[in-house]
């Protein structure tokens, strides 16, 4: 599963070339999605508006909802200082889930933002698409 974070989402919503480009790559695969933490666009809206509508019209972006348990843990990992509500949903989404096999990786602009142990990829960095 690949999440973006607040900062890779208001990226893609800027233009950013890479993130553009996977975009566009997983919308011809099935079932490979792009998810956006319904906090991290939120937090993207109101940084910028219009990022919002413009990170929706790919086809590969899906909204990872907070559900009522992801609610009360999200406000947990905030209240124990792991960052805001946007940054804390991002860590959340990351975290093994039943309905989803494999790691997650995060893509963010802010790799220091996150605890070890969770797969963040700079969207920066040479190498995010295998390139280097």
């Amino acid at each position: 599963m690949i999440i973006l974070d607040t900062g890779a989402t208001r990226a893609l919503a800027d233009g950013h070339k890479t993130l553009n480009l996977l975009a566009g790559n997983m919308a011809r695969t099935p079932g490979d999605l792009l998810r956006v933490p319904a906090l991290c666009l939120m937090q993207a809206e109101s940084e910028d508006a219009g990022a919002g509508g413009r990170v929706l019209a790919f086809s590969s972006v899906v909204v990872d909802d907070l559900d009522t348990a992801g609610s009360v843990t999200v406000g947990t990992m905030v209240r124990d200082g792991y960052g805001g509500a946007d940054t804390c949903h991002a860590l959340y989404c990351a975290l093994p889930r039943p309905e989803f096999t494999g790691m997650s990786i995060l893509l963010t602009d802010r790799e220091d933002a996150y605890p070890p142990g969770v797969v963040t990829v700079d969207i920066d960095s040479p190498g995010m698409l295998g390139y280097s």
